[in-house]
């Protein structure tokens, strides 16, 4: 089996979709088709289904799952060879559900090494339990857990996240409100996968109610302008309180033991790091987080501690 054939299918399995597969690769389709037909034929067995849409299989499934290990170790040993022949501290890969709670210890980071080739990868939670098996990523940043074997894990900080409302709202003088109460106010959220669209669901689920969301957005300042600007109300971590960056807007505590967040940094159980990504792995659970971070957080304005507004994807 050739190693670039592995890697199409591993992009074939991720999407399940044979037309986007090939657009990301770079290759004509009917190439990609006859690529997984080969591997299907030396398998001697059919790793998707394709009645309908195409599917992943469990026999691919399990084929996947050793293709992510055995590629992972690859590049594991190449990275090994690279450092032990005296090649610098070598790269690191960080991988987070977003980079704004980051800013502060990366810059730190990078003022430290300025060396270091530092990769950022935008992932959601689900994938990162595979990616770091498959050590396509060294570190990951959750904002929810990851349950998942094969992973250690230190807890950063667990915060309460309160609700964004513009300044003129009628709960912006409110220090805490309830779940019920939050009911028919239109929502500028996450889109799913995102661990505020989350928290955001399964509050509102848990009381048998319907959230009222009127926009979705993957742009965190995005967000945070529109609520602003009037348009609704939404998340906010307390994290996101602290800072430099203003944007007019109240923050209310949520009256719910649940509304809060738990940030963790995971890496691979036994996984060989590199020097760089050692170092990553000591910078971020060193960094001094109830002190938030200058570059991406926002403080209380307007002299009251429940008047403050953020971006609500920090």
């Amino acid at each position: 089996m050739e190693l670039n054939s592995l890697r199409q299918f591993l992009v074939v399995a991720r999407l399940e979709h044979l037309s986007r597969a090939a657009d990301e690769l770079h290759v004509a389709q009917p190439s990609l088709s006859r690529t997984i037909n080969r591997l299907e034929t030396e398998l001697g067995t059919p790793l998707f289904d394709r009645s309908g849409r195409l599917r992943l299989n469990d026999l691919g499934k399990l084929f996947r799952d050793h293709v992510e290990r055995s590629l992972g170790e690859l590049d594991a040993g190449r990275r090994a060879v690279a450092e032990a022949a005296g090649e610098g501290l070598g790269a690191v890969r960080l991988a987070s559900e977003t980079f704004l709670t980051l800013t502060g210890p990366l810059a730190a980071y990078k003022r430290a090494h300025p060396a270091v080739e530092i990769q950022l990868h935008w992932s959601p939670a689900e994938d990162m339990a595979r990616r770091l098996r498959a050590q396509d990523v060294d570190l990951c940043v959750a904002s929810q857990p990851i349950h998942a074997d094969g992973l250690e894990s230190v807890q950063l900080f667990e915060e309460a996240v309160g609700v964004g409302t513009p300044l003129d709202h009628p709960l912006a003088g409110r220090t805490s409100v309830s779940i019920d109460e939050l009911a028919g106010q239109p929502f500028v959220t996450a889109r799913k996968g995102h661990w505020i669209r989350r928290l955001h669901d399964r509050l509102f689920a848990a009381r048998g109610l319907t959230p009222k969301i009127v926009c979705e957005s993957d742009e965190p300042t995005a967000i945070a302008s529109l609520i602003s600007a009037g348009l609704g109300i939404g998340l906010v971590p307390a994290f996101a309180r602290r800072g430099t960056a203003r944007v007019p807007g109240a923050w209310i505590a949520v009256d719910s033991p649940d509304c809060r967040r738990t940030v963790t940094l995971y890496w691979g159980a036994g996984s060989h790091l590199t020097p760089a990504a050692r170092l990553m792995r000591t910078t971020i659970t060193g960094w001094d987080w109830s002190a938030g971070s200058d570059l991406t957080a926002l403080p209380p304005t307007l002299g009251s501690p429940s008047s403050a507004a953020a971006p609500p994807g920090a």
